[in-house]
């Protein structure tokens, strides 16, 4: 690892009690009616903008153990143009590109619209705070240069 991806901070070991109410916000969400492979397509996709590879890494390894197929793991960079998404998996890939990238978008109305026909108040707010909590984890891992271990492969004959 070159000098400029050296690990910054360990923000676990340093301050573990500041990042309690996210770890614990965590553990919320997953309880909270989300169909998890949802929150992993919108925490993957969020990763993504934001160009976090400790993120990216760890929400594509998790989508795939818990039976993610590849092919919509590959395809979600081009969502819209793919068919393998859902009319709900779509609406909370749409709102999540329009929350990490509020500065410009401005959550519009239409894609506030497609959350409000697929989800619930109560599942608009748990997605609305998944969005916000993976864009927090995005910003602590790329400010502090978290690695991002990759399983090893086997050296080609």
């Amino acid at each position: 690892m070159s000098t400029q991806n050296a690990q910054r901070l360990d923000h676990f070991v340093v301050a573990p009690d500041l990042l309690k109410p996210l770890l614990d916000q965590e553990a919320l969400l997953k309880q909270s009616g989300l169909e998890h492979s949802l929150i992993e397509l919108v925490k993957l996709r969020a990763s993504q903008i934001n160009g976090c590879a400790f993120c990216i890494n760890m929400h594509w390894q998790d989508a795939k153990t818990h039976g993610e197929r590849e092919e919509r793991l590959y395809l979600l960079n081009a969502w819209r143009e793919a068919s393998v998404y859902t009319p709900r998996e779509t609406a909370a890939l749409a709102w999540a590109e329009a929350l990490t990238r509020i500065e410009i978008t401005q959550a519009p109305d239409a894609d506030y619209a497609a959350i409000n026909a697929q989800f619930t108040p109560r599942e608009q707010a748990a997605l609305t705070l998944v969005i916000c909590a993976i864009n927090s984890w995005n910003r602590i891992a790329i400010g502090f240069r978290m690695p991002h271990d990759l399983p090893q492969e086997a050296d080609a004959a």
